[in-house]
């Protein structure tokens, strides 16, 4: 084995964030993934920018920066699914394939015949992965879902800001990041599954749902006390403190897990006093009273740099760190040494940045193989190599402009 999906194949009907972050993750792994996009625009994050990597031409949309971060290692091919014959050559990819994955509305491919009970009488054993915003059943799996209202929808935003200030969502589209992830882990145990039962299955991923579900600690609050949590800023619900302060010269974030933590912060600090407060004490009692601890820690923190800082509670095992700019974690030499940037090639030998996955396989390593795909790049090689269609029909495909 080269690689630990070498042997599966991906038709990707999905768009956007979520489906492609599942599919690159397939690609990553070693999976072939076909990419199925619509002649002469292609995906709507082709346009996402600036910034762009590529500039539109004549021939090719543009492809901004935002398209490149989610689609390396996949073939595109450009495909009318309105038309008789487009439809024909997915079920034709479908046929051969062990995973589709889509981010249409619900019903939204049953008029082309590409639902899940339309091709599982092609293919058995194919896993389908719906993304929705709200699933494929419920008084709102009709509405259509994006990240952000999501991230208001599920709850996050209520969770997310200063206490006085407005809601806020998170910086990146999560919620689709999230999705992206848990529709991967749940392609790989239905293909696990296949193997004991010889039959796929359809897979039901909202958005709504991971969110819910990636509450986390805030949705357990929530169910122990019936109370919303406040919003706390860049502070913690259930551990004190555990936030950035201001330092003399820029910001530290301090992650005091634990009370010896706290103690050895205190011994840094010159402030043992503190850790001797029953008000303090403990992490229960330092939660109840953050707001009498908080301020005088924040004078504390005032008077030194941020690197005096760190250096010191390093030194004794106090878990903290600066809040670095982009410039500052590519800069990093942890995330340089771990190699999270690497360069891959597009179709004219161009090199591209890309962040390389978190994922390390020590037997199965994981591919850079190519950057994200021009669009239609591989629509000729995907339906002479992989279909073994006739270059009387490609032509006839081509020229009917049923492909591109």
């Amino acid at each position: 084995m080269t690689s630990a999906l070498g042997n599966i194949k991906v038709v990707d009907l999905s768009r956007i964030l979520a489906g492609p972050w599942a599919s690159q993750m397939l690609a990553d792994m070693g999976a072939e993934v076909i990419k199925v996009e619509r002649p002469q625009k292609g995906d709507d994050t082709r346009f996402w920018g600036p910034p762009f990597i590529k500039e539109a031409d004549e021939k090719q949309p543009p492809q901004a920066a935002y398209f490149h971060c989610v689609n390396r290692n996949k073939q595109s091919i450009a495909i009318d699914i309105t038309q008789q014959q487009g439809q024909q050559v997915i079920k034709d990819l479908i046929a051969q394939a062990d995973v589709l994955i889509e981010n249409y509305k619900v019903g939204g491919l049953a008029k082309y015949g590409l639902d899940y009970q339309s091709v599982k009488a092609l293919n058995p054993g194919l896993v389908y992965c719906s993304i929705t915003g709200f699933g494929q059943s419920g008084p709102s799996a009709h509405k259509a879902g994006y990240d952000a209202m999501i991230q208001g929808e599920g709850g996050l935003m209520s969770l997310t800001g200063e206490p006085d200030g407005m809601p806020m969502k998170v910086g990146v589209a999560l919620v689709d990041v999230m999705t992206g992830l848990y529709s991967c882990n749940a392609i790989l145990a239905a293909l696990m599954a296949r193997h004991q039962s010889n039959e796929g299955q359809h897979i039901d991923i909202a958005l709504l749902d991971v969110q819910v579900a990636t509450l986390a600690n805030q949705g357990m609050n929530y169910l122990a006390t019936g109370k919303n949590p406040d919003r706390l800023g860049n502070g913690h619900p259930n551990i004190v403190p555990y936030q950035t302060f201001a330092t003399q010269d820029g910001s530290i974030i301090l992650a005091i897990g634990n009370d010896s933590q706290f103690v050895k912060f205190c011994q840094v600090a010159h402030c043992l006093e503190l850790s001797e407060n029953t008000l303090f004490a403990t992490n229960a009692q330092r939660v109840i009273n953050r707001k009498k601890l908080i301020p005088i820690l924040a004078t504390k923190l005032a008077s030194y740099s941020t690197n005096w800082w760190i250096k010191q509670l390093e030194s004794v095992a106090v878990p903290c760190g600066p809040v670095n700019t982009l410039a500052q974690v590519f800069d990093h030499p942890q995330v340089k040494h771990r190699a999270m940037v690497r360069q891959v090639a597009n179709q004219q030998g161009e090199l591209i940045n890309t962040i390389a996955s978190p994922i390390n396989l020590s037997a199965t390593p994981l591919q850079y193989n190519s950057a994200s795909p021009d669009l239609g790049q591989h629509s000729h090689q995907v339906l002479s190599s992989l279909l073994k269609y006739s270059e009387e029909n490609i032509k006839k495909l081509f020229s009917n402009a049923t492909v591109s």
